[in-house]
């Protein structure tokens, strides 16, 4: 077993990252889904006027949303097409896409988990950077330029605001949960 130091220890590191990976991801969907309920609240008809948002209609914002959540459903569909040659029905793909996102996730925290033990600047601001991070690299970056979703500058401010807000709830909620199972191992 390799320890970085006498506190540090990058397989105790990984476990606790992965755990917290996983529940980062559970809370970012719930954060998501909180978002989409005050979203639509927002539009709703309140007496002789509309609470619609200044840079998007319910539609508009729904699309966008529904084309994010399509990245984890054509990586799954991609997946499930060239390892294991099977061609995902349409019943299969919200559970396929969830499967990719808390894979993602998981891995993502298991990463971050290991990399604090030997860098632990990483977790400084209580994971909000590493958040923030991972929302430029995965969403902004390599998701546009792996086909799974349209360019940056196609999504109105809104979106990249929801998909950045989201990561930084993943990253705030891997860094606590990192620590408290850290704590613990």
């Amino acid at each position: 077993m390799h320890e970085t130091n006498e506190n540090g220890n990058v397989w105790k590191g990984l476990v606790a990252g992965l755990a917290a990976g996983l529940v980062a991801s559970w809370t970012m969907n719930q954060f998501q889904a909180a978002w989409t309920r005050i979203a639509e609240g927002m539009q709703k008809p309140h007496g002789a006027q509309s609470m619609q948002p200044a840079d998007g209609s319910k539609q508009e914002q729904q699309s966008d949303t529904a084309e994010q959540d399509d990245a984890t459903v054509e990586t799954a569909k991609a997946i499930s097409e060239k390892v294991f040659g099977h061609e995902l029905q349409e019943s299969e793909k919200k559970p396929a896409g969830a499967a990719v996102h808390y894979a993602f996730g998981t891995l993502s925290g298991g990463l971050y988990g290991a990399l604090a033990e030997v860098t632990p600047q990483v977790t400084t601001a209580a994971g909000v950077p590493f958040g923030a991070a991972f929302w430029l690299l995965a969403d902004e970056v390599a998701v546009p330029l792996l086909g799974l979703s349209k360019g940056q500058t196609e999504y109105p401010p809104s979106t990249h605001a929801y998909a950045l807000a989201s990561h930084v709830v993943y990253g705030v909620t891997a860094e606590m949960s990192r620590r408290a199972l850290r704590h613990v191992l």
